[in-house]
């Protein structure tokens, strides 16, 4: 089932309704065709285009029916090396990393901080009732 090769800057150009290409996992389909047909309309296609549609396409959990479909509209793979940097997959830095650690702390704040602040009003309280 080997097509064509197309880079994606070319894939990109077609993402109008009269021509819409989508990129799901590095293959690339001309789903113009099928557009007034997807259950969740034209538009849900065309918002897909123009860039990597593999999560969009997971994330809504497509029938086995669906995925088989797809074959019918299939014009080949794409290069990955024209992939745009911030398209590429690539691993979180570890500042990132070390910003969501921070959040947690901030967390993790927010419950201790009004714990002290009963805890100092309890002694405080305990020691008045004494004198």
């Amino acid at each position: 089932m080997a097509g064509k090769v197309h880079a994606f800057e070319e894939v990109v150009k077609h993402d109008q309704k009269g021509d819409c290409w989508l990129i799901i996992s590095g293959k690339v389909y001309d789903v113009t065709p099928f557009l007034e047909e997807h259950p969740g309309g034209d538009e849900v296609l065309l918002m897909a285009s123009g860039k990597d549609a593999t999560d969009d396409f997971e994330d809504v959990g497509h029938s086995d029916d669906a995925r088989e479909k797809m074959k019918e509209f299939y014009i080949g793979e794409l290069d990955k090396s024209t992939l745009p940097v911030k398209q590429r997959n690539t691993p979180p830095s570890v500042s990132s990393t070390a910003n969501v650690d921070s959040g947690d702390s901030s967390k993790i704040l927010l419950y201790i901080v009004p714990l002290l602040i009963l805890g100092v009003a309890f002694l405080l309280r305990f020691y008045s009732n004494k004198e």
